[in-house]
């Protein structure tokens, strides 16, 4: 089971990766999962319990996201 968060645009996505990657937190960008719909063709794979730390993130750092999910991939 994984965290998934996706965005309303690729900028939004990558802007997540670099973040994430200057802060040391964990998962990386994927395609969207067909089982999810999004307007944007990325989204941030976590592990599941990285949820808390990568909302406060993108809260600090208004970023958008459409949604998070738990996805089995």
């Amino acid at each position: 089971m994984w965290l998934v968060a996706t965005f309303p645009t690729t900028t939004a996505a990558i802007t997540m990766e670099r973040l994430c990657g200057q802060l040391g937190l964990p998962g990386r960008l994927i395609p969207v999962p067909r089982s999810i719909s999004a307007s944007c063709g990325m989204a941030w794979r976590a592990p599941e319990d990285a949820r808390t730390v990568l909302e406060e993130m993108v809260k600090e750092h208004a970023l958008p996201v459409e949604g998070w999910y738990y996805v089995m991939l």
